[in-house]
């Protein structure tokens, strides 16, 4: 029960911030061919002044290996709670994860910033692998990761 109101919560954080309108919106992850295991990958949204605001998604099912995703385990203290029901297989090298969430109109041109870390066992991580505004300009504009991610894009 507890994790179903856990779960309640983050959704309707991230559907109804200011009881504003949801639209879907697909995101798009392409990897690089680096050589190795499949990505864990975190998906989750910060306010205007960079505070954590909630999970979007995990690519990944292993929580041993979650704390690797470093920016997005120092924002939740590791809670798996907030990934509760939203977690996927990793993503191999080479692979395109695409995903459609419902995200609240009030999160677009307001200085939210969709961010997703990256890690790859026996490799380097990669927190912060990008870092995208949510706007409606940039909506369908390819964004290129740092490491792992070939490119990304999100398209409402």
């Amino acid at each position: 029960m507890k994790s179903l109101l856990a779960t309640l919560a983050l959704t309707t954080a991230l559907t109804l911030p200011g009881l504003a309108m949801a639209r879907p919106v697909t995101v798009t992850t392409t990897l690089n061919n680096y050589g190795g295991d499949g990505a864990y990958l975190a998906f989750y949204v910060t306010d205007p002044a960079g505070a954590y605001v909630g999970s979007l998604w995990m690519a990944g099912g292993k929580s041993k290996y979650y704390e690797h995703l470093s920016d997005w385990y120092r924002a939740t203290a590791g809670d798996a709670a907030q990934i509760n029901g939203i977690t996927g297989a990793s993503v191999g090298a080479g692979r395109t994860l695409e995903i459609t969430l419902d995200l609240a109109d009030a999160l677009f041109d307001a200085g939210y910033t969709l961010h997703i870390d990256a890690a790859v066992e026996d490799m380097r991580d990669s927190p912060n692998e990008v870092a995208v505004p949510l706007t409606t300009d940039g909506s369908g504009t390819p964004v290129k990761g740092r490491r792992y991610i070939a490119d990304f894009t999100y398209d409402m």
